[in-house]
């Protein structure tokens, strides 16, 4: 995977995220992607090989690695990352529909027409994209560490396991390579991941709670005014016909 050309395409979702949204993204690169592109793929280099285990059987090493290890825990969180940073790419997508829509209403009505007051300002439908990448990360995130403390029954990397999977002959020892170094790489990764879903409640509660805000803070509309049941309360009081002046009899 080449790094730079992810990190330049994320690096377009800084200009349209919230405080929570760059703090996310600050964590991912610093605490995720720099860790996993400089230590962890060290630690987890060439596992297979230092998975040993206590039997000349051919073959029964290769399946005890495949039963205790059945998806490498740095193929799946580079699965993760690449997962868990796609739905930000919605947001950059609906700003680059906004110019081009923005580009041809100028082109059609001039330059001094326009279409947007700011096409990457968060309102109508970009909010609403917005919201759903932010679901759909937490949603992510929360999938990822289901399907990792489901596959190795925890985030516990033990020094022995025990294989008795055919075709080895008795219950065989195997010895984890650099045990202490996987377990606490998989704790920082696994921490890492549960401080993204924070920022992602924290910004879904900050925006629903702004743009509850927002309509309260709204001035009524001229339509909303002439529908109020005030306004015909007023109208239809007799005081209120009493002091109106009779236009007819002034002109007779």
């Amino acid at each position: 995977m080449d790094w730079k050309t992810f990190q330049a395409l994320l690096s377009g979702v800084n200009k349209y995220s919230t405080a929570f949204g760059r703090v996310w993204l600050s964590v991912v690169f610093v605490f995720r992607v720099m860790v996993y592109v400089v230590a962890a793929e060290r630690v987890w280099g060439d596992e297979q090989k230092d998975f040993d285990c206590n039997t000349k059987q051919p073959g029964c090493p290769n399946v005890c690695y495949d039963h205790f290890f059945p998806i490498s825990h740095i193929r799946l969180w580079a699965l993760q990352l690449i997962f868990v940073t796609c739905p930000s790419f919605m947001v950059v997508m609906h700003v680059a529909y906004r110019d081009d829509r923005e580009r041809k209403h100028r082109a059609k009505f001039g330059d001094d027409s326009k279409l947007y007051n700011n096409t990457g300002k968060k309102h109508g439908g970009l909010w609403w994209t917005y919201l759903v990448s932010l679901f759909a990360k937490t949603g992510i995130e929360i999938a990822f560490l289901y399907i990792l403390h489901h596959i190795y029954d925890s985030f516990y990397l033990p020094r022995l396991v025990k294989c008795e999977v055919i075709p080895c002959p008795n219950v065989v020892d195997c010895y984890i390579g650099h045990p202490t170094e996987k377990k606490v790489f998989t704790y920082f990764m696994v921490g890492a991941s549960a401080l993204c879903i924070v920022l992602n409640i924290c910004e879904i509660i900050y925006l629903i709670s702004k743009r509850i805000r927002d309509m309260d803070d709204k001035p009524p509309s001229f339509r909303n005014v002439c529908k109020s049941p005030h306004r015909l309360d007023v109208l239809s009081d007799p005081k209120t016909r009493a002091s109106a002046p009779n236009l007819t009899q002034s002109w007779s």
